[in-house]
């Protein structure tokens, strides 16, 4: 008997599993008898997606099976792999990994057993967090991005322009034709220039903090050779949000607005989450240009830096 009985046979179906503790329980259990570790209550931890728990002392990760994920999210492991080795030679805070592998069951389930870090993630911790509690974790966020984007040769098999231009969340999404022009345009006009290694995903469950705002980086799945203007535009919209006290530790106490919208409108649309996080600024329906998008994204900065 497998020991996932259900029927995967699209993400669409994994989906539908991925954060249940009683059908994971078989997988998990025999992973840690199989790597030798102790038997634990398993608890949820922030869904992402693939299937995360919590084991007692230790994070299991299983990911999406390869032949039903995808091309880009069937490298996913092996990204993270790489991910996590690269955070260790930068000294970048991440997990331990103590061990990862293939389980052979109704499909091959790749996983990894990790630490599990102390403290809570900066979306669930940002309400305790006074002003100067986030200029000092955005000017140490800073610090650990400087470390993790040096220079790198590319590790995976496709290019950002090309994957902006085919990422299917555009049309998914309903962001209309005449956007879909211009980004097309855009895409032809952008000059990629020195590629580093950005993690690719900075955003507010994907970063840690314990008691005394030590930082810590979690989830390399998608990671990327790419500018590092690809993640200091996801950085000061997805984490950050352009909240001003954040922005204020990350890019500095006289920051000005029109550069980081600048930032953000060339490179929030080639970010392979590009098409999740713009719709914070209004319904994709209605993002019908660039000059929309760039209005937008102005309030949305403007609002955020009226704060105090």
């Amino acid at each position: 008997m497998p020991l996932i009985p259900n029927q995967i046979n699209n993400y669409k179906e994994w989906d539908a599993i991925r954060e249940s503790i009683p059908i994971f329980t078989p997988l998990i259990n025999h992973i840690m008898h199989k790597e030798a570790l102790p038997p634990a209550k398993i608890e949820e931890l922030e869904p992402g997606m693939h299937a995360i728990f919590k084991v007692g002392d230790y994070v299991v990760k299983i990911f999406a099976p390869i032949e039903h994920s995808g091309k880009i999210i069937g490298k996913d492991y092996e990204r993270e792999l790489h991910g996590m080795k690269w955070a260790d030679s930068c000294g970048v805070p991440a997990p331990k990994l103590f061990a990862h592998g293939t389980i052979e069951d109704s499909c091959d389930f790749q996983y990894m057993v990790m630490e599990l870090l102390p403290g809570d993630t900066l979306g669930n911790l940002d309400e305790t967090f006074s002003y100067s509690d986030k200029v000092s974790i955005g000017r140490k966020m800073r610090e650990l991005t400087d470390n993790l984007n040096v220079p790198c040769e590319n590790f995976v098999s496709h290019d950002i322009l090309t994957h902006a231009l085919q990422n299917p969340g555009w049309r998914e999404q309903g962001y209309p034709q005449s956007f879909l022009n211009e980004l097309t345009k855009h895409l032809q006009s952008v000059q990629t220039g020195d590629k580093v290694y950005c993690h690719g995903d900075l955003h507010a469950d994907n970063v840690l903090a314990d008691e005394n705002l030590n930082l810590a980086i979690i989830d390399f799945a998608d990671s990327v050779a790419a500018p590092i203007e690809y993640e200091h535009a996801y950085v000061a919209c997805a984490l950050f949000a352009f909240e001003k006290p954040y922005m204020q530790g990350y890019f500095g106490e006289d920051y000005a607005i029109e550069e980081i919208l600048d930032l953000c409108v060339a490179w929030l649309p080639i970010h392979a989450w590009g098409p999740d996080v713009l719709e914070e600024i209004g319904p994709p329906e209605e993002i019908t240009s660039f000059a929309v998008l760039r209005e937008r994204l102005l309030e949305w900065m403007e609002e955020w830096d009226e704060e105090e």
